[in-house]
C-alpha cells in the first residue's frame, strides 16, 4: 500500500533542498490517503499552498508517494 508524505522548500537560495514535515516525534508526517495528505498540507501551509494555486512564485510545498519501492526492498533483503 503506498503512504504520502509532505515536503517543504524552505530555502529560496537551495530550491531543490526539500524537507520532510515532522510529526511531535520528530518522524516524517505519513498518510495512506493523498487526499488527506493534501488537507493537512494546506491545513499547515495554507499561504504557500494558496500562492501556489494562483502560479505566485516557484513551488514551496508537495506531497510524494514515501518509500514506493520499499516494499521490494524489503523482498530483496529476506
Amino acid at each position: 500500500m503506498k503512504q504520502f508524505k509532505m515536503q517543504v522548500q524552505e530555502d529560496d537560495a537551495h530550491p531543490e533542498l526539500w524537507h520532510d514535515v515532522l510529526d511531535e516525534r520528530g518522524a516524517p508526517l505519513m498518510f495512506d490517503d493523498e487526499s488527506k495528505a493534501r488537507s493537512e498540507l494546506e491545513a499547515r501551509f495554507p499561504i504557500l499552498v494558496k500562492l501556489e494555486r494562483f502560479a505566485a512564485g516557484p513551488k514551496r510545498t508537495r506531497v510524494i508517494v514515501a518509500a514506493p519501492y520499499a516494499d521490494l526492498d524489503q523482498e530483496r533483503e529476506r
